[in-house]
């Protein structure tokens, strides 16, 4: 039996949209929209805008809308980088990490709700699994 990348694909992302779907009304409860979330929880790995663009796969413009609403909302506030005084970097404000664990609490519960379907044996293999793919090729170990 072939495997279609492309199709393990769609089902990762029908996936992904169903947990995140089902998750909806407790990121509005956090004051939260999905892009807004997303780019919270990019913060504090990716503390400049430009950067949280590429990670996420979002234009710039519209990550700099959502970190101004993110701002607005007290969930994020820009700091001078000491390090270059030109630029700004965001750093989450404590209602920003609260608000921001929670969602993350709301997505796993979510996420174990399907995990739940799954045998423990076959959750492992599943982690095996997402941890080989993103795994880099040269060094066989995982990307960030």
């Amino acid at each position: 039996m072939s495997v279609d990348g492309a199709q393990l694909w769609t089902l990762n992302q029908r996936l992904l949209g169903v947990v995140m779907d089902a998750c909806t009304g407790e990121l509005a409860e956090l004051g939260l929209e999905t892009k807004e979330f997303f780019v919270l929880a990019e913060v504090e790995a990716s503390p400049y805008p430009a950067e949280i663009a590429t990670a996420l796969l979002l234009p710039k413009a519209s990550v700099t809308v959502y970190v101004r609403n993110l701002v607005a909302k007290g969930f994020v506030r820009r700091e001078i980088d000491e390090a270059d005084l030109r630029r700004h970097r965001l750093v989450l404000t404590a209602e920003g990490t609260q608000a921001r664990d929670r969602a993350l609490a709301a997505l796993a519960a979510e996420y174990d709700r399907r995990l739940e379907r799954v045998t423990p044996q076959d959750r492992v293999e599943l982690q095996r699994i997402l941890k080989a793919m993103l795994a880099s090729p040269a060094s066989g170990r995982m990307r960030e």
